[in-house]
């Protein structure tokens, strides 16, 4: 793990919270990167990867995140990450 990884704190603004269909999309745009990804509460991390993982977390409306990236596409990873989150509907 290094220091320097790349970090996005984000408050999730889906009224229903990032519930199984726009988590699993999530997922999906997750999995495009090459980047260990993860997603972090006030409590936990997890594989940003997993759809099982992340339904863990309860990510209910007006929950803060932090989104982390490690690897060689992380720039592109949490940036493309954050939009997409913030574009979900």
């Amino acid at each position: 793990m290094r220091l320097n990884m790349l970090t996005k704190k984000i408050e999730i603004k889906l009224k229903n919270g990032l519930h199984i269909r726009p988590a699993s999309l999530f997922v999906r745009e997750a999995k495009k990167f090459d980047s260990n990804i993860t997603i972090t509460t006030d409590k936990n991390t997890v594989n940003a990867k997993s759809l099982f993982k992340i339904q863990t977390l309860e990510l209910s409306y007006k929950k803060k995140i932090k989104i982390t990236a490690d690897g060689k596409d992380e720039k592109k990873a949490i940036y493309h990450l954050k939009k997409f989150i913030s574009n979900l509907k």
